[in-house]
């Protein structure tokens, strides 16, 4: 198996990257997402959003979600958008628009809910994740994305 590193993910597709996630310790992902690798590692995921969109799952959903990833740098956090419209989805580090769905988490917890490793609706009813606005969106937002499974 490959390491948890920006280099690796961008050779590997969504199976491999699920299977990574879950065969690396908490702690090696938590320590390389404090570091200067984080930036690369959120931007390669959320580029891969758009090509495991499920338009056909979409149906007419048309939503703006907020994804705030804590545990930066100096304590900061990265915010992308993910909008979702006329059977498309688009992703930028760069919110513009208000949101109808705001979660915010950990690295470790984004990227085991990204990679199909954790049940999101237990993080969010333990806490790990917390969201803001359409909490029915918020249980139906990994549907809307062919995750992999680890």
């Amino acid at each position: 198996m490959t390491d948890f590193n920006p280099e690796s993910l961008s050779s590997i597709g969504p199976k491999e990257f699920a299977q990574l996630v879950k065969s690396t310790p908490d702690s090696q992902i938590a320590e390389v997402m404090s570091g200067d690798a984080r930036t690369k590692i959120l931007d390669e995921v959320f580029n891969r959003m758009p090509q495991l969109f499920r338009a056909e799952k979409a149906g007419n959903t048309s939503a703006v979600i907020h994804w705030v990833i804590t545990g930066g740098a100096d304590g900061g956090s990265d915010t992308y958008e993910t909008v979702i419209e006329n059977g498309a989805c688009t992703v930028t580090n760069k919110p513009e628009r208000d949101p109808k769905l705001a979660m915010t988490m950990d690295p470790v917890t984004f990227l085991k809910v990204v990679s199909g490793d954790g049940n999101p609706m237990m993080m969010f009813m333990t806490g790990k994740i917390k969201a803001k606005g359409d909490l029915g969106l918020a249980a139906n937002v990994a549907k809307l994305f062919d995750i992999p499974k680890a």
